[in-house]
């Protein structure tokens, strides 16, 4: 297993992510087993940094993880959750930490994100709620996701503790952290950690005729690569939703590094990829935006499908234009 550290503490430069697990922004039981089985087939295989947040399945995630860990040494594993972005004020960040902790199981977390920053509450009570969390010895480490480089160089002001972590979106299709945020974080010693780092699935699959090639030319699949030319980046994990079966694929992504020459001939290829997806997918994703910044939680799981299917659509349209 390759590791980043994050102050003494090395972490896996793979995870596994629990988006989807124990239902969307509802609850849902029926793939359990499944989850838990995954989860454990990764701590297995030395995959010990567990993400999860307190959205996930409207906190049904993180008890599949708690169920997930019985039995494991807790020092063996690295464990992530989220605050929402409705919880930020001060007394909300510790009662969510505390309501997550119960939910796992677990005495201490260690790293605690804000999910999404919220421009109602002021972010220097969130900061000193989480500076709380540290001194009380509830989370090990401090971090965000989706924030700005702007807004985490704000964050870091309020913060006693240094910021460890911003998790945002990060992928071949979807580079926009490259433009300010990535360097930013390498200057700063901040991970930066992928979500979404197989772009829905769409990296996963063969019919991208120039990135087949390059699969075949280091003997991998399409999803090895995708993950290896994301880790092979300064100070950068991904963190995949996987089942069991993909948790052990995801392993053929370590051990080895990308050519610079591979990776700039697969970041030039999908350049235009980005560009029709971001084109075409831009109204959809700022529907999908407004509505995580408006609606209550409970409300949202209704849009998934929509979101889901019509970023289907637009990996098809991407495949009949680009993939001869």
């Amino acid at each position: 297993m390759d590791f980043v550290k994050i102050g003494s503490e090395k972490v896996p430069v793979i995870g596994i992510g629990t988006w989807g697990m124990g239902g969307w922004f509802s609850r849902d039981t029926s793939h359990d087993n499944e989850c838990i089985d995954a989860i454990r087939t990764a701590v297995k295989l030395g995959i010990t940094h567990i993400d999860t947040a307190e959205i996930y399945g409207n906190g049904h995630a993180e008890e599949i993880v708690g169920k997930a860990i019985r039995g494991i040494p807790r020092k063996k594993l690295f464990i992530t959750t989220k605050v929402a972005k409705n919880h930020l004020h001060y007394n909300d960040v510790i009662n969510s930490a505390r309501k997550s902790m119960k939910r796992m199981n677990i005495k201490y977390i260690d790293m605690y994100l804000i999910h999404w920053p919220n421009p109602k509450v002021p972010l220097k009570e969130t900061m000193k709620a989480m500076d709380f969390l540290v001194e009380k010895r509830l989370v090990r480490f401090i971090g965000v996701s989706n924030f700005s480089s702007k807004l985490l160089r704000e964050a870091q002001s309020y913060a006693k503790n240094r910021i460890a972590a911003n998790q945002v979106e990060y992928n071949l299709l979807k580079r926009d952290a490259e433009k300010n945020l990535l360097g930013y974080c390498q200057k700063n010693g901040i991970l930066l950690t992928a979500y979404q780092p197989l772009a829905l699935g769409k990296l996963a699959h063969k019919g991208f005729r120039p990135f087949d090639e390059i699969c075949l030319k280091y003997n991998k699949t399409q999803a090895q690569v995708a993950l290896n030319w994301l880790i092979s980046k300064q100070n950068v994990i991904a963190i995949p939703k996987a089942s069991a079966r993909h948790v052990k694929e995801n392993l053929g992504a370590l051990g080895w590094k990308i050519r610079k020459e591979d990776a700039v001939k697969l970041e030039r290829y999908f350049w235009k990829f980005g560009f029709i997806s971001s084109f075409a997918g831009r109204p959809v994703r700022f529907l999908k935006d407004c509505i995580i910044r408006i609606l209550p939680e409970k409300y949202l799981g209704k849009f998934e499908g929509f979101y889901d299917r019509t970023i289907e659509k637009i990996s098809k349209l991407e495949k009949r234009i680009f993939a001869r």
